[in-house]
C-alpha cells in the first residue's frame, strides 16, 4: 500500500479544518448546550435559570405522557421502517424485471423523495381528509367509518403510510444499485438447477444485498425517529389525544408550545441517547448476520 506524503506538514490539518469546524459548530456545540440546558430550570422567556441537576430527567421519565410517547414512537418507527423497506425492495425487484421503459419507471419511483416532509404530509391529509378527501369519500362509500382526526389508530395508520411513502424512493435507489451488483451467472445457474424465483431471491439475491439492507435499516430507524416531524405536524399535530405524538414531536411541543425549556432539553438528550443505543445494538447484533463479499 502506497503511503500518501504531503509536501507540507500543516496541509493535512488545513484540509481537515473546515469539516472539523462544521462538526464542532453544528453538532458538538448544540449537543453540549442541550446537555447543559437539560440540567436547568428556566422561566418561559429564558431570563432566569436555576441549576437542578437531574431533576428534569426524573420528571420526564416519571411522566405518563412521555411514556406514552415512547410507546407511540416504537410502534411508529418499527411500522414505518418495515413498510418503507419492504415496499422499496418489492419495487426494486419489479424494476429489474421491466424490459421496456425501465428508466421512466425508475424515475417515477424516485420523484417522491424530492417532496418536502411537510408537503408529503399535506398531500396525504388532503387525500384522506374526512370532510373533503377523495379516498376518505371512497372509504365511507364502502361502509368504512374513516376519521383520523378522531380515531387514534386511523391517525397512526395515516402517518405511517405517509412517512413510509416519503422514504420508499430513498430505499429504492439503494436496493436497485444492490440488485444490479448481484452476478447474473449465479441466478442463471440456480434457475438451471430448477430453483424457483422465490427460492432464488431468498437464497442468493437477498443474502448478497444484506449489507445494503443493514445500512438502510440504520438509516430508516434514524429517519423514523427524527425526520418525520414535518409529516406528523402537518397531518395530525400529534393527535388525536396524543395518539401520534412521537418523542421528537413531544420535544417540540414541550419546548416551543408549552415553553418547558429544561424538560424539552432533557427529552432531546434522552432521545439522542436512545438513537445512539439503537444504532449500537444494530451494529453489535444485526451486523453479525450480514455477510460482506
Amino acid at each position: 500500500m502506497q503511503k500518501a506524503v504531503f509536501p507540507n506538514k500543516l496541509l493535512p490539518y488545513l484540509l481537515l479544518a473546515p469539516q472539523v469546524a462544521i462538526t464542532l459548530v453544528f453538532f458538538y456545540w448544540p449537543a453540549s448546550q442541550a446537555l447543559y440546558q437539560s440540567m436547568l430550570k428556566e422561566d418561559p422567556f429564558g431570563l432566569k435559570s436555576k441549576f437542578v441537576g437531574l431533576q428534569n430527567f426524573a420528571q420526564v421519565l416519571g411522566n405518563p405522557d412521555y411514556l406514552n410517547s415512547v410507546r407511540v414512537t416504537v410502534v411508529f418507527s418499527v411500522s414505518t421502517a418495515v413498510l418503507a423497506m419492504a415496499l422499496a425492495l418489492f419495487l426494486a425487484t419489479a424494476a429489474e424485471k421491466v424490459v421496456r421503459g425501465k428508466g421512466f419507471y425508475r424515475t417515477m419511483l424516485i420523484w417522491p423523495y424530492a417532496v418536502a416532509p411537510a408537503v408529503a404530509g399535506l398531500l396525504w391529509l388532503f387525500m384522506f381528509n374526512p370532510s373533503m378527501g377523495t379516498f376518505a369519500y371512497l372509504l365511507r362509500d364502502a361502509g368504512y367509518r374513516w376519521n383520523p382526526l378522531l380515531d387514534g389508530d386511523q391517525a397512526m395508520l395515516l402517518v405511517v403510510v405517509a412517512a413510509a411513502w416519503k422514504q420508499i424512493s430513498y430505499n429504492f435507489l439503494f436496493f436497485v444499485a444492490a440488485l444490479q451488483s448481484v452476478p447474473r451467472s449465479l441466478i442463471e445457474a440456480a434457475a438451471i438447477d430448477g430453483a424457483s424465483s422465490t427460492k432464488r431471491f431468498w437464497t442468493i439475491v437477498f443474502p448478497l444485498i444484506a449489507p445494503t439492507t443493514f445500512f438502510l435499516l440504520v438509516v430508516n430507524t434514524v429517519y423514523a425517529f427524527f425526520d418525520t416531524f414535518g409529516i406528523i405536524d402537518a397531518v395530525t399535530g400529534g393527535g388525536p389525544a396524543q395518539a401520534t405524538q412521537t418523542l421528537v414531536y413531544k420535544v417540540y411541543n414541550d419546548g416551543f408550545v408549552n415553553l418547558d425549556l429544561g424538560g424539552s432539553a432533557a427529552q432531546s438528550v434522552i432521545l439522542m441517547a436512545i438513537v445512539i443505543a439503537l444504532t449500537a445494538i444494530q451494529f453489535r447484533y444485526v451486523e453479525k448476520r450480514v455477510h460482506y463479499a
